[in-house]
């Protein structure tokens, strides 16, 4: 009876864990709309066209600002794109090194390496920026409450701010940013660039996908882990199926 228990309640356990608890507030009086992402749930898996053209959002437009320190290029096979892809991608930035002689020289990256980062350190990045530091990008989808939905909103919540409502100097009024007022200004219009696949890039589909490569970079073994999930869940099924019927053989004979 206790190894049946056991199995029952490592089955409910393995369940649990398949799925992150969704949250749907950020804040005081703000909440955001479930958009339906194609990685939610047990069985959900990223759309790697979407993930690839995320990719090139952030390339183009957030990278001047925004880092992603613990993102490294040989993670963008895991949406995709081919080895010599992503070794040509990695080439097109450069890293500095000691060479033999003791100076230092700037070479091509690896696959291996991580993303630039737009700035030497915070100061720079603080100095670029009107005294706002840009968030590293590596886990904000994990970061944030509900984060996924609450990026989608973030970034198409640009709007002028409502009568009466007065918007400090450097600052931008966004919906969706906790006292509606962000230091970021709107970086997504519609057909600021052109996607290598031809699909319109409206802000809507941009932010779609760079949402996707975030949630992506923030968990790229999200597939495999819950693959592992459900074959865990699938065994404790078993498991569980089998115990029941070898507790009822050898008590079948015992009177109760």
């Amino acid at each position: 009876m206790r190894v049946l228990r056991f199995a029952q309640t490592a089955l409910a356990v393995a369940a649990l864990s398949l799925s992150a608890p969704a949250a749907h507030a950020a804040g005081p009086g703000l909440t955001y709309e479930d958009q339906n992402w194609s990685f939610e749930g047990i069985f959900g898996t990223f759309n790697n066209a979407s993930a690839q053209r995320g990719y090139q959002v952030y390339r183009q437009v957030c990278a001047g600002c925004h880092a992603m320190n613990l993102m490294s290029y040989r993670y963008l096979e895991g949406i995709g794109l081919p080895a010599e892809t992503v070794d040509a991608l990695a080439s097109l930035d450069e890293k500095t090194i000691i060479n033999d002689e003791g100076e230092q020289v700037s070479v091509p990256r690896l696959a291996s390496d991580r993303f630039p980062a737009p700035f030497p350190n915070e100061q720079a990045a603080r100095a670029a920026n009107g005294g706002a530091y840009p968030v590293d990008l590596s886990l904000i989808a994990k970061a944030r409450a509900n984060g996924p939905d609450y990026l989608y909103a973030l970034l198409t919540g640009y709007s002028e701010p409502p009568a009466g409502e007065e918007v400090m100097p450097g600052m931008y009024y966004n919906e969706a940013y906790p006292g509606h007022q962000i230091a970021m200004a709107q970086p997504l219009y519609d057909d600021l660039i052109e996607f290598a696949d031809g699909t319109p890039a409206t802000v809507d589909q941009m932010t779609r996908d760079v949402v996707t490569f975030l949630a992506y970079a923030a968990e790229p073994h999200m597939e495999e882990r819950k693959q592992t999930g459900l074959k865990v869940v699938g065994f404790l099924l078993i498991l569980t199926v089998l115990l029941y019927f070898v507790k009822k053989k050898v008590w079948a004979d015992v009177e109760h």
